[in-house]
């Protein structure tokens, strides 16, 4: 669920992939990146990724509960559809009020929201039972359209945080969006077979998923306020001029290559560069030219060099724009009311972007598109009479481990056109007769068995997870780095429209499952490979040949 960004971010004019400040009270001194020692910031931002959308992940997960509970009804399919309008709605708005609200506010608030509402299901719904099971089906709705509120604010703001990071970061949010699946499917697959009451376990089910929740806000808030964050952020954050001045003053230094792997290490027409933006040669280094890493000190020497940009460690809040008018609260919470020069201003900047990236948003929304159509829904309908009530929780754990393999394979380099990347991800419309075929006649599918439909829920993730992310990792390098974020919410919006004809189309392919079939599936289930046809009586006589005998 996407969206959004970047190969390129600060990019230095060096063969060497140089990147050290010069700056400080000494315009000789120079100032090195700082590191991500032990890959803290990566892993913490894998988990911010898991955060937002591990709340609505809890709720379609617990698929053989909610069958169970609501038997005949289509809630998974009204779970998804819910999510995803909700989501498109919220994805238009964030759209245009992403100026009005600061990322760490954004984030927050969705982290608060989803951690309410999966509180109040799991207390007042699962625990308490308050409610009767109709009232309860329009609640557990409602729970799901406000969790997409906040997760699509949060993921919104994710890509446009993390496109001013080593591209490496944006795939680390994305790899975490997969891994949100896997430990949720790890959570259902444990509590399920260790307690057999359904009721219970799901309510155990939700309190660890409340549990990863919190750990994912504590996280997130401690690794943006360290020194490697605050240093890319602010390189990338402010004004055009003030950014290029302060660049130019980066020298090379070859012992730091961070994110090399990613990236091209020269362009022909432009000379040496570094993902998307050239960057002027800067001035030779003289051997008494003195090396020092990256100090809290000198944050205030890279802000007072930006001076009317936003800074980037999220403290103060400055604007550039005399048009737009900011009010700050004592926590330096701001809210930006904008004029009509400054909303229009804004549109132009969306379309010049959507020019430059349209055929990765025709890309990543044909990929959720075909997702959707399948995902959770049609999945959660293919029936094993063996494996009972495990089969759907099993085909989503597939999918959403084969997803995040998807996603790690999206992090090595390779050179895809536009034409190949939007043919290869309409090739994945191939998964839709084949998932439907295990599907339907209910009873009798074309294709039977459990082998099968496993395979290619395995098949849709691996290419949901990788054909989901490329998109999102070459768009940005289209753009200027100033548009970086725009660009994030322009790819999340096209993400979100495949998400939601994809979740619609849902509807129409469960009708052609089997609309006039009754009763149980599995009523006629022959364990001792008796032909299907075989009638009850004929059934009994075969099993049990002894039991109509009579006595001698």
């Amino acid at each position: 669920m996407d969206e959004n960004l970047s190969r390129g971010y600060c990019q230095l004019n060096s063969p060497q992939i140089s990147r050290k400040w010069k700056g400080g009270a000494s315009p000789r001194d120079n100032i090195a990146p700082p590191r991500d020692p032990c890959s803290c910031v990566y892993l913490a931002l894998v988990l911010a990724g898991a955060g937002f959308l591990l709340p609505y992940n809890s709720f379609i997960t617990a698929v053989d509960f909610y069958q169970e509970r609501y038997p005949g009804s289509t809630i998974i399919f009204d779970m998804s559809l819910t999510y995803i309008v909700v989501a498109f709605v919220s994805v238009i708005i964030n759209n245009a009020l992403v100026e009005a609200l600061r990322m760490p506010v954004r984030i927050t608030f969705g982290y608060i929201l989803a951690f309410c509402t999966l509180m109040v299901i799991a207390l007042c719904d699962l625990w308490f039972q308050l409610f009767t099971p109709e009232v309860a089906y329009k609640i557990t709705l409602a729970a799901v359209g406000v969790v997409a509120v906040g997760s699509t604010v949060q993921q919104s703001s994710f890509y446009g945080y993390t496109s001013m990071l080593p591209s490496r970061y944006t795939q680390a949010v994305m790899t975490g969006e997969s891994l949100a699946g896997v430990l949720v499917s790890t959570n259902r697959i444990l509590t399920k077979a260790l307690l057999k009451d359904q009721r219970l376990n799901t309510i155990i089910f939700f309190a660890l998923s409340l549990t990863i929740l919190l750990a994912c806000f504590v996280i997130f808030h401690v690794s943006r306020r360290s020194n490697f964050v605050k240093f890319y952020v602010t390189l990338c954050k402010g004004n055009t001029e003030n950014r290029d001045e302060m660049r130019k003053r980066l020298t090379s230094r070859p012992s730091y290559t961070e994110d090399v792997s990613l990236v091209d290490l020269q362009d022909q027409a432009g000379g040496p560069r570094y993902g998307v933006l050239v960057i002027q040669q800067s001035p030779a280094t003289t051997p008494s030219e003195t090396n020092r890493a990256f100090q809290p000190e000198d944050q205030a020497q890279l802000t007072h060099a930006q001076s009317g940009a936003i800074l980037a460690d999220d403290e103060t809040h400055l604007t550039a724009e005399t048009s737009d008018v900011t009010f700050s609260s004592a926590q330096n919470y701001s809210v930006t009311f904008f004029t009509w020069p400054a909303i229009k201003r804004g549109l132009m900047t969306r379309y010049e972007v959507s020019r430059s990236v349209w055929p990765y948003m025709l890309a990543i929304g044909l990929a959720y598109f075909v997702t959707l159509c399948l995902f959770p829904g049609i999945e959660s309908q293919v029936i094993s009479c063996r494996l009972g009530t495990w089969m759907p929780v099993i085909m989503m754990a597939t999918f959403n481990v084969s997803d995040v393999i998807g996603k790690v394979l999206a992090s090595i380099p390779y050179d895809w056109s536009r034409a190949r990347l939007v043919l290869c991800t309409f090739c994945r419309v191939l998964c839709v007769p084949l998932l439907m075929f295990c599907a339907t006649p209910r009873r009798y599918p074309v294709i039977p068995g459990e082998a099968w439909p496993i395979v290619f829920s395995l098949i849709l993730g691996l290419t949901n997870g990788y054909f989901g992310s490329v998109p999102i990792i070459l768009a940005p390098s289209h753009v200027p780095d100033e548009q970086r974020e725009i660009c994030g919410n322009i790819m999340t919006l096209s993400y979100s429209l495949g998400l939601t004809t994809g979740s619609a189309a849902a509807y129409a392919l469960d009708y052609f499952l089997d609309p006039m079939s009754t009763g149980d599936p599995c009523a006629t289930f022959n364990p001792f490979n008796v032909t299907a046809m075989t009638s009850p009586a004929t059934l009994a006589e075969n099993v049990l040949p002894l039991s109509t005998a009579s006595p001698v």
